[in-house]
Parts: C-alpha cells; sequence; structure tokens
C-alpha cells in the first residue's frame, strides 16, 4: 500500500486531466503508479514537456535503446538516484545482460563496447563534476565515432535525465516496491544507494 512518506513531500496534487494521463502511462509502462510521478502530477505539463525533449534529443543523437540504458544506468547510479538506477538498470539488463548492467551500475563497465564505455564515462562526468570536463574528454567520444552534433545532443539528453533525477530524489519519493520487485537480483544487489525502496528501511 502507498503512503504519504513513499509519494515525497508534497501533498496530495489536484486531479487533472494531465495528471491522470501521467498515471496511466505508468499503468501502461509499469503496471503500478510510480511514486515519483506523484509529484510530477502537480506539475504534469511540465512532466510531459521534459520527455517530449528527452526523446527529441535521443533522436538527434541517434541514441538506440541500449545507449540509452549506459547513459541513464551511468549517470542515475553516480548521482545515486535508485529510481532510475532500478529502472533502466533492468532495461539495460534486457538488452545487455544482467551482470553487464549491474557493473554500469557499479561504475565497472568491461562488458560494453568501446563505444558504450566512452559514452558512460562522460555521463558520470557529466553527473558528477560538469566544470571538470576536458577537450580530451569530447575526443573520447570522436574516437569511437560519434560526431560533434551528436555530442551535443547526447550531452543535452543526459543534462535533461540529470535534471528529471534531481527533481524526483529532492522531493522525497522512494521507489516502488514493484519496481525493485521486478528488477534482476544483480540490478537489486548494486542499487544500494537513494532513498529506501518503499515499505523497506
Amino acid at each position: 500500500m502507498t503512503t504519504s512518506e513513499d509519494t515525497g513531500f508534497l501533498g496530495q496534487a489536484p486531479e487533472s486531466a494531465a495528471a491522470e494521463r501521467l498515471f496511466a502511462h505508468d499503468r501502461q509502462t509499469f503496471g503500478f503508479v510510480m511514486n515519483l510521478s506523484s509529484a510530477w502530477a502537480h506539475q504534469p505539463d511540465l512532466h510531459d514537456a521534459l520527455f517530449d525533449l528527452i526523446g527529441r534529443t535521443a533522436e538527434a543523437a541517434g541514441l538506440s535503446y541500449r545507449e540509452r540504458g549506459v547513459l541513464i544506468s551511468a549517470l542515475a547510479s553516480t548521482m545515486g538516484d535508485p529510481h532510475c538506477s532500478l529502472a533502466w538498470g533492468s532495461r539495460l539488463a534486457g538488452a545487455a545482460g544482467d551482470d553487464v548492467a549491474a557493473g554500469v551500475l557499479r561504475g565497472a563497465d568491461d562488458g560494453l563496447e568501446p563505444a558504450e564505455r566512452a559514452l558512460a564515462a562522460w555521463a558520470r562526468q557529466l553527473a558528477r563534476d560538469p566544470n571538470g570536463t576536458a577537450a580530451a574528454d569530447v575526443e573520447a567520444l570522436r574516437a569511437v565515432g560519434y560526431q560533434d552534433e551528436q555530442i551535443a545532443a547526447l550531452t543535452v539528453f543526459v543534462a535533461l535525465r540529470i535534471a528529471f533525477s534531481t527533481v524526483n530524489d529532492a522531493l522525497g519519493a522512494r521507489p516502488n516496491g514493484e519496481l525493485a520487485g521486478a528488477a534482476p537480483d544483480a540490478v537489486r544487489a548494486a542499487v544500494t544507494y537513494g532513498r529506501p525502496v518503499a515499505g523497506e528501511r
């Protein structure tokens, strides 16, 4: 049973058609309403606009599903965001295997292709210290085949995903028990950070 402690620090959002669309999307995608959506239900149009832009940046960068999984798993784990680590760690596990996904969440990229390792390194750098980037970091992306316009787009993609994780974490939502329960054991074991899963301490 979901409690106010699980859904974060904000009160219950007023009912609206836009909020219901957000909840319906969760039910269709996950089979339940994500706790973090209770926060976004206060501004569902901003949520939709953010994800429209995220989708456009992924397309502009030419990112595959697996590449998005690498980027999001790397940035989310670096930030200590359990929501996207569990969700996208599980998706990456489906695309690349449980051990590869758990490795990315732990900061070990041995199971990735060279281009994916460059993506993971870039995502972690942006999540950790964007002012610490250097020309050599961009050159590492070029060296594995990314063009400058792709690098610009995938950087925006990472930045927007960081923004999404920041809102979820700052407003206190806890990862759903169903989300953690559906994750592969290796992924669940790798997510030792962030707010506890709903129903756990």
